[in-house]
């Protein structure tokens, strides 16, 4: 049995450089050619040139956070995929932004994840994201499969059904968000139900803190996480816990400083920035929103790519909740359903491990009689949830209460 998902994992790190690089002139020809985004956006750029860290440096960025504006300028999915590339499936993520599948074997290269959690052929996999348009589900599903794994598509939700299959079929392994892990496992020992089939996991979606991977470690789970983007796919993955997340094999990573092209000097806190060689779906340069630092040397385990120290924030207001992208456009859509709420504000904290939204709107009537305020914060509980798929409190506060600091979205989460 080998100790790695692709023998490349331990191959000598400036030998994996200099191959990545002698294949990027090429695929930057081939967006050009292919991709009418890029075609524009490269027009003056000499593919040919784009051969090293220095020659990307130099490329434009695109941002996560542009694809709402350009995907509505050229729908569905801005250009950015290619003519003769293959689309298997198109989701949608809040937002809401278009993404594509094609199903191929381990398109989104989740295996390399799953491989170094210790899942292998013939377990038995419990898989809690959701299949329902977006692709987090199918990016897990895909992963496991690439391992061997038989896959049990649950989905988040009904605790209930998901604790009878665990004690019915007794998966080896869970994948999904650590707070539906610590769900699962808080009921079941509420009601006292046998879940301990499960040894081992592979989280993604939201930051694991700390004190929750020791609480699973406590239950008998392993638990490693995988970080991923419903456009690009796996980018990073821990093979030891807590020891920094591998970048993925066959992608190029920068640490940006937001809002600019330059690359920060290693162990430098920037947004992560990735060009991934995928022909279906070229992403050059493609700036995540995600803040994360190079963690410097080498992993214990023998996987020679480049580390980063994991999650650190986000480089804009845009948060993730529960596994899903919140942005700052679908609060004001909120907001704007009536002409008398001159501002608002989304607060996000974490009880019991667990995300919660809370949004207050400064009310122009707040203290008038013969305003309906309960079917008014009725309606926009309704709207929450209708513009960003989640679940979240309301409440009307006076104008003038919220602090005039630009943010539409405040992220009090700690993650430790």
């Amino acid at each position: 049995m080998t100790d790695f998902y692709h023998q490349k994992e331990n191959t000598a790190a400036d030998v994996r450089e200099q191959t990545l690089f002698s294949r990027l002139p090429e695929f930057v020809s081939l967006a050009k050619q292919q991709s009418s985004y890029y075609q524009a956006l490269l027009a003056d750029i000499n593919a040919d040139n784009v051969d090293s860290r220095a020659q990307l440096a130099k490329l434009p960025i695109t941002r996560k956070s542009n694809l709402l504006r350009l995907q509505k300028l050229s729908p569905p999915l801005a250009g950015l995929n290619t003519k003769n590339g293959n689309v298997s499936r198109i989701f949608q993520s809040p937002g809401p932004i278009y993404e594509l599948e094609n199903c191929q074997q381990d398109w989104w290269r989740m295996g390399q994840a799953f491989y170094a959690a210790g899942f292998r052929e013939g377990d038995l996999v419990q898989n809690c994201l959701s299949y329902h348009l977006t692709p987090g589900g199918f990016i897990l599903d895909s992963g496991a499969r690439a391992c061997g794994c038989v896959v049990i598509p649950a989905g988040p939700g009904q605790t209930e059904q998901q604790l009878e299959l665990i004690e019915d079929l007794k998966p080896q392994g869970y994948c999904g968000t650590p707070s539906f892990l610590n769900i699962l496992l808080n009921k079941a020992k509420v009601q006292s139900r046998d879940i301990t089939s499960i040894k081992k996991a592979l989280v993604t979606g939201e930051a694991l803190p700390k004190a929750l991977r020791a609480e699973f470690t406590h239950a008998g789970i392993d638990v490693l996480q995988a970080y991923a983007t419903a456009d690009i796919g796996l980018i990073a993955y821990e093979s030891i816990a807590d020891d920094g997340l591998i970048i993925a094999e066959d992608l190029i990573v920068e640490i940006v400083r937001p809002g600019s092209l330059e690359p920060v000097a290693d162990g430098e806190v920037g947004e992560v920035v990735v060009t991934s060689f995928n022909t279906d779906y070229p992403l050059i340069r493609f700036a995540t929103g995600d803040l994360s630092a190079v963690k410097p040397g080498k992993s214990a385990c023998g996987r020679s790519n480049m580390r980063i120290k994991g999650w650190l924030g986000r480089a804009d207001q845009t948060t993730k909740v529960k596994g899903m992208f919140v942005h700052p456009e679908q609060i004001e859509r909120v907001r704007l359903t009536t002409d008398d709420f001159p501002k608002a504000r989304l607060t996000i904290t974490q009880q019991n491990h667990q995300d919660k939204m809370h949004l207050q709107c400064e009310f122009n009537h707040i203290n008038k009689p013969d305003v309906n305020t309960e079917t008014l914060l009725f309606q926009l509980t309704s709207d929450l949830k209708k513009f960003t798929k989640l679940n979240g409190s309301v409440e009307f506060v006076q104008v003038g209460s919220l602090l005039d600091d630009g943010k539409v979205i405040d992220d009090k989460r700690i993650i430790s």
